[in-house]
């Protein structure tokens, strides 16, 4: 059977496969299956296999995630030094240029972080594969604290070379949906409904899955894109989605989609104060992204993308798996 080798998001075995960083097919590895009753090819394994329960063991997971971790660092660093720099210009534009930038910086930290670790650098990414089944949940457990981790340094890197200034007035470039602000009778708050952000939040990660994280998990379009295209459209997707989700709201305070809650906690817990106001959206909204995308996978023809007997840690497979315990 194909393996999940050509899957650009898996793990960093998938992406070193035959000595290469380049997505290829790999040779076919033997599993133990039997024939159903429609005479299809099934693999059986247990709870523990499932959830990938030996990948808290293995000490190339944990270094595999360092790479999570650093990159999701330069990243928060890099994103939230865009965030300020732009909206301190003169340019008439800043959402545009910061789109075009954010873009630019994520494809290029996505193609350095791929061979180490499968290149998450994003809760989101992380859960949705561990749903699909590209990876498995404890896989996806190490590199989400990692990232958080990671954000965090991030944010304290980016306080240590910033104004005090500038810190109280961008809040570290952190993820905001209102903010406080002075008004005619004093001060106000300003920015966007709960209703309208966690619903923005929810529908851009939707977007973001299906538009670009998609031909990563996809297995035919991986292999013939290859993964410097398709880590290229994951950019230029993400870049487009802030410059919308900035621009359609054109809300004081709103500081846009987030569609990385690490992202958004890096500066939450070293700035704090008003960016913990509202911060759950920044977790709920990808959550329900991420399974909405899940479900519309399983909707699909798995043929579609799938291998012979699919991914071995499809959420529902750990769930059947579970009731057999």
């Amino acid at each position: 059977m194909a393996s999940n080798s050509n899957v650009v998001f898996g793990d960093e075995e998938s992406q070193l496969s035959g000595g290469t960083n380049r997505v290829q097919p790999c040779s076919s590895t033997p599993r133990k299956n039997t024939i159903n009753d429609d005479g299809k090819k099934q693999n059986f394994l247990s709870l523990s296999q499932r959830l990938g329960i030996q990948d808290f063991f293995s000490l190339d997971v944990w270094r595999a995630s360092m790479g999570e971790l650093l990159g999701t660092a330069v990243l928060v660093f890099m994103l939230d030094t865009i965030v300020i720099s732009t909206l301190e210009s003169d340019t008439k534009m800043p959402n545009l240029i910061m789109s075009i930038l954010i873009a630019v910086v994520i494809t290029i930290l996505l193609l350095a972080v791929v061979p180490v670790s499968g290149g998450h650098i994003n809760p989101v990414i992380s859960f949705s594969a561990a749903l699909v089944g590209i990876i498995s949940m404890s896989r996806a457990i190490i590199y989400i604290v990692a990232q958080c981790l990671g954000a965090i340094l991030g944010a304290l890197a980016l306080r240590a070379v910033v104004s005090s200034s500038i810190e109280d007035t961008f809040s570290l470039g952190g993820c905001t949906v209102t903010i406080i602000a002075p008004g005619p009778n004093g001060p106000i708050t300003v920015g966007l409904e709960t209703t309208q952000a966690l619903w923005l939040e929810i529908f851009c990660t939707f977007v973001f899955l299906f538009a670009s994280i998609w031909m990563a998990y996809d297995q035919r379009q991986a292999k013939a894109l290859g993964h410097v295209t398709v880590l290229s459209i994951v950019g230029v997707v993400l870049g487009l989605l802030v410059f919308i989700s900035t621009t359609v709201t054109a809300k004081k305070g709103y500081a846009g989609a987030g569609i990385n809650p690490a992202r958004c906690l890096g500066p939450a817990i070293i700035r704090g104060g008003h960016l913990w106001d509202g911060h759950w959206i920044f977790w709920v909204g990808p959550t329900i992204g991420c399974v909405a995308f899940y479900v519309y996978t399983k909707i699909i023809p798995t043929k579609h993308f799938n291998a012979e007997y699919g991914f071995k840690h499809d959420f529902v497979g750990v769930v059947k798996a579970l009731s057999n315990v």
